[in-house]
C-alpha cells in the first residue's frame, strides 16, 4: 500500500478547503438568473472570476504552460475580479462575494510577493491587494460603514499572507546564496589541490629537464633515469588534472577521484624528489599513526609538498633535506629542512608568487595548528607545521 507524505495531505486538505469557500460563493448567487439567496447576483459572472482564480492556484506545476507565468498568474485573475467590483459601481447593481475569492485573491498575492520577479512582484501584489480591497463594493457601495470594516480585516489579512511571503523567499534566498558560496568554496580548494600537485610535479620536470640537458653535454650515458623521472613527473600531474575533472563532473564513480595526499603518500613525495645531486631522509616517528584524521593527514601532505616544491624553485643548491614526522603530547610536528643557500637556476617566471605559504598557512590554522618558515640556526630553510592531532 502506497503511503501518503503529510505535505500531500495538507495540501490535499488546503485544496478541499479553498474549493468548499468557492461553493459558498456560488450559492450566494442563483444557477439560473435568480437568487438562491436573499440579495444575491446571477451566478455566471460570479463563476466565470472564481474559475479563473482557480485556474491560477491550482493548475499542476508540471503541465503549466510556459506562458502561464506567476505574473500572468497572479495579475490576470486579479484584474477580472478588480473589473467585476467597478463594473458594479458603474450599473449600480448588487454582486455578492464570498469567502472563495477573498481566499483565492491571498493565495495569489502570496503567489506574486514570492515567486514573481522583483520589479514584478510589487505591481502584481498591488493589483492583487486593489482587488480584494474593492470586493466590498459590489455588495454595500463605496460609502458604506461596512466596506471600512472590511478593509480593516483585509489589511490584516493581507499583511499574513506578504509577511509570510517575504520570509519565505528571504529564506530561498539565503539557502540559493549559501548553495552559490559553497559550490564557490569547494571549487576554489579544488583548484588550490590542482595547483599544488600540479606545480609540484611541474617543477620537478623543470628541474630534471635542466639536469638533463647538462648530463647531455657532460654524461649522456646517465641521462636516462633523468628523463624516467621527467615522465614520472608529467604522469603524475596529468593524473592529478585527472582526478580534478573526476571531482568536477560529479559523477558517484569518481567522487574519490580528488587529488589528496596522506601520510603514506609523504614516502613517495620524498622518493620523487631526490635526485643524484640532492639527498632526501625521512624521518617518521613510529608513534605518528596512519588512523589520524584525513584533514590532518591531507594538511602534513601539503606541508611537505610546498616545502620540496619551494626547495627546487629557491634552493636547488640543496645536498641534503631533511623531513621529519613526530608526535608531540598529541600533536603532528611535520618539518621539511634544507641546507641550501638560496642558489637557484630556474627561471624568474617559475618561482611562484608567494601565495603557496599563504594558503597553507590558512588550511593549518583553521585546523587549530600553527604554521612557521624561516632561516635554519645556521644555513638552510625550514618549514614547520603543528597540527592537533586528534584521533578518529
Amino acid at each position: 500500500m502506497k503511503s501518503v507524505s503529510p505535505r500531500s495531505c495538507a495540501r490535499g486538505f488546503a485544496v478541499g478547503v479553498l474549493l468548499a469557500a468557492c461553493v459558498v460563493d456560488v450559492l450566494f448567487s442563483g444557477s439560473d438568473g435568480t437568487s438562491v439567496l436573499p440579495t444575491a447576483s446571477p451566478v455566471w459572472p460570479t463563476l466565470g472570476v472564481l474559475l479563473v482564480g482557480l485556474a491560477a492556484v491550482l493548475w499542476p506545476e508540471g503541465r503549466r504552460p510556459d506562458r502561464l507565468t506567476p505574473q500572468v498568474r497572479t495579475a490576470v485573475p486579479a484584474l477580472v475580479s478588480a473589473l467585476y467590483s467597478v463594473g458594479s459601481l458603474v450599473t449600480l447593481r448588487t454582486n455578492v462575494f464570498g469567502p472563495g475569492e477573498v481566499v483565492i485573491l491571498l493565495c495569489l498575492l502570496f503567489i506574486a510577493v514570492r515567486q514573481c520577479p522583483p520589479r514584478a512582484a510589487w505591481w502584481c501584489g498591488a493589483l492583487d491587494v486593489v482587488a480584494l480591497l474593492l470586493l466590498p463594493v459590489r455588495l454595500l457601495g463605496p460609502l458604506d460603514p461596512g466596506v471600512l470594516g472590511f478593509m480593516v480585516a483585509a489589511l490584516v489579512l493581507i499583511a499574513l499572507f506578504a509577511g509570510l511571503a517575504v520570509y519565505l523567499r528571504t529564506m530561498d534566498y539565503r539557502r540559493t546564496l549559501a548553495v552559490s558560496e559553497t559550490r564557490r568554496a569547494e571549487r576554489v580548494a579544488i583548484a588550490a589541490d590542482l595547483h599544488d600537485f600540479v606545480a609540484h610535479h611541474v617543477t620537478g620536470i623543470l628541474v630534471q629537464t635542466q639536469m638533463a640537458r647538462m648530463m647531455a653535454r657532460t654524461q649522456p650515458q646517465d641521462i636516462d633515469p633523468v628523463l624516467a623521472g621527467i615522465e614520472r613527473a608529467a604522469t603524475e600531474a596529468l593524473a592529478s588534472m585527472r582526478r580534478t575533472v573526476g571531482v568536477l563532473r560529479d559523477t558517484g564513480e569518481d567522487a574519490d577521484r580528488r587529488p589528496v595526499g596522506d601520510l603514506a603518500g609523504i614516502a613517495d613525495l620524498t622518493d620523487g624528489f631526490a635526485s643524484p645531486v640532492q639527498r632526501v631522509t625521512l624521518h617518521r616517528d613510529p608513534a605518528v599513526s596512519d588512523d589520524l584524521p584525513h584533514e590532518v593527514q591531507t594538511s602534513a601532505f601539503r606541508v611537505v609538498q610546498e616545502a620540496l616544491t619551494n626547495i627546487r624553485r629557491h634552493a636547488a643548491d640543496a645536498a641534503h633535506v631533511e623531513v621529519l614526522l613526530r608526535d608531540d603530547a598529541g600533536r603532528l610536528v611535520v618539518s621539511v629542512a634544507d641546507d641550501g643557500r638560496g642558489g637557484t637556476q630556474l627561471p624568474a617566471a617559475a618561482h611562484g608568487g608567494g601565495f603557496g605559504l599563504v594558503g597553507l598557512k590558512e588550511r593549518v590554522t583553521a585546523l587549530g595548528g600553527e604554521l612557521h618558515a624561516g632561516p635554519r640556526g645556521g644555513v638552510g630553510w625550514e618549514v614547520r607545521a603543528v597540527i592537533p592531532a586528534g584521533k578518529r
